[in-house]
């Protein structure tokens, strides 16, 4: 089981100035298996954009030097290179006028890193159309248990399940790394969001609630294991 491809060793720049986010996203974005570039100024990140031509921006819209929203209206003058926005200002004219500066994609913080690393894929993926082509469809298999990685759509035995969407989120995020243990405070961080305030029990609940729907017998689950001292492991 493999996850769904983006190009080998993608390179992503993220222009952020909050440092404590920046080590964050950087650190989750190589983990995923891209070249990250960074910069904490709008001016310097600009200057990466063109020396470096990433593959995708992350692209922080409150900077020193040039804000975002002028970094994003300069690039857009000489490349396609897809561009997220990530801002506190949550209001529909902050998440318009940065669309139509030419951002591909708006994220407002505070935000779950699974959400945006699945947000930088697709984009990728649009951005790759011919290698999106040979990855083949984007469906996890295992027995009788099928995960529409694009619709977010369960299927056991044929029958649809209904899950709430941190449910979706999580299966998504263990499917996608089948056979990795992962502790809960990874998990928590990648499916919840490094500025999630709650605890451990929160994903031990979850992967109850899961295990309900994903497995034949809850009780004896065969695919979201519990490793003993460790975390959790999906077995593919």
């Amino acid at each position: 089981m493999a996850m769904p491809a983006v190009a080998t060793r993608s390179t992503v720049l993220v222009v952020e100035d909050e440092e404590s986010l920046l080590f964050t996203l950087a650190h989750n974005l190589k983990r995923e298996g891209f070249t990250v570039l960074t910069a904490t100024r709008g001016d310097d990140g600009l200057r990466l954009a063109r020396e470096r031509t990433p593959d995708l921006i992350l692209l922080d819209l409150m900077l020193p030097g040039v804000d975002g929203m002028q970094v994003c209206r300069l690039l857009r003058r000489d490349t396609k290179v897809p561009i997220i926005m990530l801002t506190a200002l949550g209001g529909e004219g902050d998440r318009v006028a940065g669309l139509d500066t030419g951002a591909d994609d708006y994220i407002t913080k505070p935000f779950g890193m699974r959400e945006l690393m699945a947000r930088v894929r697709a984009l990728l993926r649009r951005s790759s159309p011919r290698e999106e082509a040979e990855s083949g469809p984007s469906l996890i298999v295992s027995g009788d248990l099928h995960i529409d990685l694009d619709r977010r759509e369960t299927r056991r035995a044929g029958a649809v399940l209904r899950m709430k969407p941190k449910e979706m989120d999580l299966l998504l995020f263990f499917a996608q790394h089948p056979g990795r243990v992962f502790s809960r405070e990874q998990i928590l961080n990648d499916v919840w969001g490094y500025d999630f305030f709650g605890g451990p029990r929160t994903v031990d609940v979850h992967v109850r609630w899961l295990r309900q729907k994903v497995e034949v017998d809850a009780g004896n689950p065969v695919r979201l294991l519990t490793v003993r001292g460790s975390g959790y492991l999906f077995e593919g």
